[in-house]
């Protein structure tokens, strides 16, 4: 870590470039014989990418940001805010502590957290913006975390895992036992440290496969920002035996958020009820599409499912969803006379198990994108297919 960086006269430089292309940077020298043009591109650039993932760090002076790539994974300021709400008691430990960010939310909520980072630059950055930011309850170990765990002598109140989704030799991966640290080969370490894991892994892994590799999961987090699943949090319990609960989330920054808890059987207790478009149209939303409980979603909110694979609801009289609401203002049977008749040039268009895509079917009926209209192509459980003329509700 150079601290050269941290002086005044190239904190003061970067501030008055934060909105340069960082490239620019790079393509000549340097004004400071002790920084690097290479290094004031990346501090510039990984700044940047702070803006809106990170917004507290982006607008405090005086922090060292890393390399794009360790920014890559680390948790959104909101994500780390919602996680940290599951955790409570005296002492957290996060073995794969990167950047700092989800210590920096759990100490907002426990008497002690320990950062374990062992890459060693991480860890004295971490270090360096706990203290800007004056996060004192937090111990920077720059070591393994698995080795730190060993180490402890006394049990903790909860132990908190990020594995990495990088491989040398796979490149980016998602399956649990690809990530390093592999939590499945150290759940026995892990429940004999304390009582409760939290761990979080890519969004694209099977909620079923990943209950088939984990132990004891109580509860499963479905985390998504403005409708785009970000993370999936799998909260552990030591001796829990009965049947985890999902909890669909979706954060929406000034609006609040859509949460939704599903027992993990009620998809295999559900029946789904058919009709034809009614009155209103349902989209769920993205972490509730992620959770698979179609059934459940429209036997929960008294609604009618389009067909098995369209994952489309609708009702005759509007109702509360987590999702997006339409009312339809026209239901036709697709065909090329009637896209003719409808004479529509501009549509935001969705397509639920229909056989055309977006882009040909914009191609084909030359419709452009935007404006007030919403069209949804799909089919009902007939196979009948169906064009819906919709207007937000």
């Amino acid at each position: 870590m150079n601290r050269a960086i941290l002086s005044d006269a190239v904190q003061a430089y970067l501030k008055a470039h934060a909105t340069q292309d960082p490239r620019s940077f790079a393509l000549k020298a340097s004004p400071f014989p002790e920084v690097t043009a290479s290094e004031l591109a990346q501090q510039l650039a990984s700044r940047q990418k702070c803006k809106d993932k990170l917004p507290t760090w982006h607008k405090t002076e005086g922090l060292y940001y890393p390399p794009s790539l360790n920014l890559e994974q680390t948790s959104s300021e909101v994500t780390a805010q919602y996680k940290s709400n599951l955790v409570s008691g005296k002492h957290l430990v996060d073995i794969t502590g990167g950047f700092g960010i989800d210590a920096h939310y759990f100490s907002q909520q426990m008497d002690q957290v320990t950062h374990c980072e062992r890459d060693a630059l991480l860890s004295e950055m971490a270090q360096h913006n706990g203290a800007i930011l004056e996060r004192n309850n937090i111990e920077f170990k720059a070591q393994n975390g698995l080795d730190w765990l060993t180490e402890q002598q006394s049990t903790l109140d909860w132990i908190y895992v990020d594995p990495s989704r990088r491989s040398d030799r796979k490149g980016k991966v998602f399956l649990l036992e690809d990530c390093q640290p592999d939590v499945i080969e150290n759940l026995e370490l892990f429940f004999l440290k304390s009582d409760h894991i939290l761990i979080k892994t890519a969004p694209l892994l099977d909620l079923e496969q990943g209950l088939k590799s984990l132990a004891q999961v109580s509860e499963i987090h479905i985390v998504a920002i403005k409708n785009e699943v970000k993370e999936l949090l799998w909260s552990l319990e030591k001796g829990y035996a009965g049947n985890p609960k999902i909890i669909a989330v979706n954060l929406l920054p000034e609006k609040g958020m859509q949460k939704t808890q599903i027992p993990w059987d009620a998809e295999a207790t559900t029946q789904s009820l058919y009709s034809v478009p009614q009155q209103y149209l349902y989209e769920p939303n993205a972490s509730l599409m992620k959770s698979g409980a179609f059934k459940w979603i429209g036997g929960n909110f008294e609604l009618n499912k389009l067909a098995q694979h369209s994952h489309l609801y609708t009702s005759d009289s509007l109702k509360i969803f987590p999702g997006r609401r339409f009312e339809i203002a026209g239901k036709f049977e697709y065909n090329k006379a009637t896209m003719k008749t409808l004479g529509i040039a501009k549509a935001n268009i969705s397509t639920r198990n229909f056989p055309l895509d977006v882009a040909t079917l914009r191609k084909k009926h030359k419709i452009k994108d935007g404006g007030q209209h919403y069209l949804f192509f799909t089919q009902d459980q007939t196979g009948k297919k169906w064009v819906l003329v919709c207007q937000k509700a």
